[in-house]
């Protein structure tokens, strides 16, 4: 494996992970809700595949691009999910925190998917998208509505009460130290470290798979996915391990959310994605379908035991099984 690769992971991980903390910090300081910081740190943490999907799309390599987010997207259920609960044994979730949250989650799901198969522009599916993701982050982010449930009747009533639900496990889970200006300094430092480690993984991904004779989709679904998601993936089963479901349920999601927006949408907008190839629809494929699984189970079984996660660790090996033929 060419030593850059190997170099600029390592870069970008703890980079990923030094940007993570000190957003968190810098959210504290300004009095962001606690589902408003989770969004953050989770954007903060996707930094590394949504730089390299953006890097490959820039460089034309279009299958290597679309597969880092589709392929990061099943590896995120699988680790941040799937192996959350087989090593916690058990993520109890709160039903009306699974139906939000999944709502929005296969809302999105299915938007990146019209982009990616053609059936609508990207700037259509990005559209489409924030009809239902930005009204959702801006309720999240407003904690005097959360908190707020006394005029509140029928669907505004039960939006609250999830919200509200969500936000109380979550502030158990993110307790960050208010930051300062060497937060927003160290963070500016960490994100450029990030970029440009991100970049270095995409070629040298790509010279690897090229060597090896790899397919495009190989090199972006499961080698630069895996690689890339692992920031999250380890933060996941931490919250898991220590009884914060909700936590790790939230961050799952809205990485694979911001996955697609900012990964996938928005750079396709003004690079496209390309004719899809074979492959590609069968990430997506799996993407829609093991989330719409892992969803079904968390709600009919209130969270996801151990034996549901191994369901969901069962469904990526089958994903990654599939695309290497």
């Amino acid at each position: 494996m060419p030593i850059e690769f190997v170099v600029a992971a390592i870069v970008a991980l703890g980079a990923s992970a030094l940007l993570v903390v000190r957003i968190e910090r810098l959210g504290a300081r300004f009095s962001f809700s606690e589902a408003a910081l989770g969004l953050l740190t989770a954007l903060a943490a996707n930094a590394p595949e949504i730089t390299s999907a953006v890097t490959a799309l820039t460089r034309g390599q279009r299958n290597i691009g679309v597969g880092v987010i589709l392929g990061s997207n099943v590896f995120n259920l699988a680790a941040l999910l799937g192996l959350g609960a087989v090593v916690a044994g058990r993520i109890d979730l709160h039903r009306r925190v699974v139906v939000l949250g999944g709502a929005v989650a296969i809302w999105v799901a299915l938007a990146g998917t019209a982009s990616v198969t053609q059936v609508l522009s990207p700037a259509w599916s990005l559209i489409i998208a924030l009809v239902l993701f930005a009204p959702f982050v801006a309720v999240s982010a407003l904690p005097t509505v959360i908190a707020d449930t006394r005029e509140a009747t029928g669907l505004r009533l039960w939006v609250r009460q999830a919200l509200r639900e969500e936000e109380q496990e979550l502030r158990a889970a993110i307790h960050p130290t208010p930051g300062n200006w060497r937060d927003g300094a160290i963070a500016f430092v960490a994100l450029v470290l990030v970029v440009i480690a991100s970049i270095v993984m995409e070629h040298g991904a790509t010279n690897l798979g090229d060597r090896f004779g790899w397919s495009r989709i190989v090199i972006g679904a499961v080698l630069l996915a895996g690689v890339t998601s692992l920031p999250n993936a380890v933060a996941a089963i931490y919250l898991s391990t220590r009884g914060r479901g909700a936590a790790a349920f939230s961050e799952a999601l809205n990485s694979n959310n911001l996955n697609v927006l900012a990964g996938l949408l928005i750079p396709a907008i003004f690079l496209g994605v390309g004719h899809p190839g074979h492959s590609t629809l069968v990430t997506d494929w799996f993407y829609v379908g093991l989330t719409m699984v892992t969803l079904t189970m968390a709600l009919l079984r209130r969270g996801l035991t151990r034996a549901s996660g191994a369901v969901v660790i069962a469904g990526y090996v089958a994903f990654v099984v599939t695309i290497a033929h």
